[in-house]
């Protein structure tokens, strides 16, 4: 049993990039790893990936394009600030416009550009570069 599905999922894609492999299966399934999935799609990070339904709690079959530096899920879970975003990037991001964090914010998942441009603040989940 694992304490934190999020950073098993992020770490098998890691590990799958790092080896040269074009897929990766993500057990067990949830919403939350879904939006994230959802965002490193957007930004071309991973390419196509499906649900799988097993009956239990399912998996996620991952493409991936080899475009993955690094990505990690952070913890603790900062608070950021709507006006502290440049701070949190140079601790995260190697440098501007290189990579994203994924926010959890009052409006959903989103990258840090777009929590910014709302002008809103959120907690930190993970990041890529």
């Amino acid at each position: 049993m694992t304490n934190d599905p999020l950073a098993d999922a992020v770490n098998t894609i890691k590990t799958h990039e790092m080896l040269g492999r074009s897929s990766c299966v993500i057990t067990p399934a949830s919403k939350l790893i879904k939006e994230v999935l959802m965002i490193f799609q957007q930004h071309k990070y991973i390419g196509e990936f499906e649900y799988v339904d097993d009956g239990k709690s399912g998996s996620f079959k991952v493409q991936l394009n080899g475009n993955i530096n690094d990505c990690k899920v952070i913890k603790p879970r900062f608070a950021v600030k709507k006006d502290e975003w440049a701070k949190w990037e140079q601790r995260y991001v190697p440098g501007p416009d290189f990579g994203i964090l994924v926010v959890s914010t009052p409006q959903g998942l989103m990258t840090n550009a777009d929590a910014r441009g709302k002008k809103i603040g959120g907690r930190l989940v993970a990041y890529i570069y």
